[in-house]
């Protein structure tokens, strides 16, 4: 059923491109009634417009806080239409219907980014806003909510090809985004009183909402909430998918625990190649080396800047997505003669204080895996060179990014073997030396890296069979003696760090 838009309350923060709505209003003979900044607004387009102090007889108060709190305007709003005795009640009481409302809220989290000065913020946690929106979604039936200037151009085109009438299927429409609003705006007030820290309840608000193509797999659906702008300037290529986003973040995570010139190839969120170096093209040809069948479609990620030279290397595999803090103009020409090409300019890095996902009937929600050792316990046969130590750290690093059971193996900042999502860690071993093995890699001299503890000797026994003779893990296995005696007994370095790093 439509239902034409006769009256309406207009009292908003933002005021952009507004105009054309005001006047359409204006022109359909619409009763406008407002308050403040916006009242002037609209008095200043030359259209009518009734004070809402006249209409409730009550100025606004308390510096603002109240306004609009008034049966008279709410009486309008939530009375039914098709109720006898709530229209004799809006007539005993001289309560005007209106049938669309326009109300914003104030910008409680641009506040919040913008200043640590409490009484600031409190003051844009808006009352009068949000309760104007619930009252008109509540009444959809009969009133139309418009409650962010997004939805102007909506509203607009509404006004315009039903020459103010609107549907019921309109009216729910705007409705069910006005309580969306309202539900995020409330979620960022109670994250803020919380400090941000996890309540009683799962709460998590992220909007601006982008329906991928589909989602892991063609048959299910897949939406990005977030704003990517924040942190990229996409420079070229198509849109990112589901998985390619998946990847993107595993690349972010992994190159920003690292300062020296790193170059890094992500398959599947794991890592398949990385190498540091003194060059930008020499850290590129070593992860390639890594494991140059599996950068084939993969994500590659740098934490410097794409030179031209590099560049030309780069171009000669197939790759899907490429991130970079910058990239030189000529490097770009180079890069964009490929048109499906991905390439990201990455402008601050990925920060996450908590991790959750969807399990059973509920969500798990844990700290972010933050840090990478809490000690460096040198519990071998001998203290660990300056250049084993460098490797240790470097293969610790990328073990931690791997799915678990995980073993990185590492010989001069350069991956060379690794094996991941195993059901045990002896195949995950066994695994990462195929893998060096299969690309000519010479183990003697290299050092293992292992997600979580060893519950027996047999990995650092394979190790040294194969040439490695220094070991990093977590510990805390109660048979961690035994690989600790077998490293003692063999000139082994084994450091334990105290810190487990399960991907699952």
């Amino acid at each position: 059923m439509q239902k034409q838009i006769k009256s309406a309350l207009i009292s908003v923060f933002y005021k952009d491109n507004l105009e054309n709505i005001v006047k359409k209003l204006g022109e359909q003979g619409v009763t406008i009634y407002s308050t403040g900044g916006t009242q002037k607004f609209i008095e200043d387009l030359g259209v009518k417009c009734v004070a809402v102090e006249d209409l409730t007889a009550y100025p606004s108060i308390l510096g603002g806080r109240v306004k609009t709190l008034h049966p008279k305007v709410f009486g309008g709003i939530l009375a039914r239409r098709d109720n006898p005795q709530d229209l004799e009640q809006l007539k005993e009481y001289q309560i005007p219907e209106i049938d669309l409302v326009i109300v914003d809220l104030y910008p409680f989290e641009e506040t919040v980014k913008s200043t640590t000065v409490e009484q600031t913020i409190i003051e844009k946690i808006d009352i009068g806003g949000v309760s104007l929106i619930r009252a008109a979604g509540k009444n959809y039936k009969d009133v139309v909510i418009v409650a962010s200037k997004n939805q102007y151009a909506d509203l607009e085109k509404v006004l315009t090809d039903n020459n103010g009438a609107t549907t019921i299927e309109d009216r729910r429409s705007f409705a069910a985004k006005a309580f969306e609003i309202c539900a995020h705006y409330d979620v960022a007030i109670s994250q803020y009183f919380l400090n941000n820290e996890p309540g009683a309840n799962f709460q998590l608000s992220v909007p601006q909402g982008q329906v991928n193509r589909y989602g892991e797999n063609p048959h299910q659906r897949g939406v990005f909430y977030g704003n990517l702008d924040e942190i990229f300037n996409k420079l070229h290529g198509k849109e990112l998918s589901f998985n390619n986003l998946v990847d993107v973040d595993a690349a972010c995570q992994l190159i920003q625990e690292f300062e020296a010139t790193t170059f890094a190839v992500i398959k599947h969120t794991n890592v398949c190649g990385i190498a540091s170096r003194n060059t930008l093209k020499e850290a590129w040809e070593a992860a390639l080396a890594g494991d140059k069948e599996s950068a084939f479609g993969g994500v590659l990620v740098t934490n410097k800047i794409i030179d031209k030279t590099t560049a030309e290397s780069i171009s000669e595999i197939f790759f899907e997505i490429l991130i970079a803090p910058g990239f030189d103009a000529d490097a770009l020409t180079v890069l964009q003669a490929k048109k499906n090409r991905i390439l990201l300019e990455q402008k601050q890095p990925v920060k996450s204080k908590y991790m959750f996902k969807n399990v059973l009937n509920g969500v798990l929600l844990q700290d972010s895996d933050n840090g990478n050792y809490k000690e460096w316990n040198e519990v071998g046969a001998r203290p660990a060179t300056p250049a084993e130590k460098s490797d240790l750290e470097f293969a610790n690093i990328v073990c931690k990014h791997l799915k678990s059971n995980a073993i990185a193996l590492v010989k001069d900042k350069q991956l060379i073997g690794k094996g991941c999502g195993q059901t045990s860690r002896i195949d995950a071993l066994r695994h990462a030396i195929e893998k060096a093995g299969q690309f000519s890699f010479d183990l003697k001299g290299a050092v293992m890296a292992s997600d979580a503890f060893f519950p027996f000797n047999d990995c650092v026994s394979i190790a040294h069979e194969n040439g490695i003779n220094a070991v990093i893990q977590p510990g805390g296995s109660v048979r961690d003696n035994d690989s600790v005696e077998f490293c003692k007994e063999h000139d082994m370095v084994m450091v334990m760090t105290g810190m487990r790093h399960f991907r699952h």
